[in-house]
């Protein structure tokens, strides 16, 4: 069974690398991480970018802020 990890992504770059991380680090293989970022204006962004080149079972989604 594979378990997907949404996280909903707006100005977080402060905590945004630990939070990804520790999904990273789980010890179960079958996950999916799906950060969607929200308008970040503070590199959210690109950080979960980042993180998806590194890692296949990150897909990021980007989308205008919608409040």
């Amino acid at each position: 069974m594979q378990i997907s990890v949404i996280i909903p992504v707006f100005n977080a770059a402060t905590y945004l690398k630990g939070c990804v991380e520790s999904v990273i680090n789980q010890t179960y293989p079958h996950w999916e991480l799906i950060p969607v970022d929200d308008g970040s204006k503070d590199g959210s962004g690109q950080i979960c970018d980042g993180f998806a080149q590194k890692d296949s079972r990150v897909r990021v989604f980007h989308q205008e802020n919608a409040g």
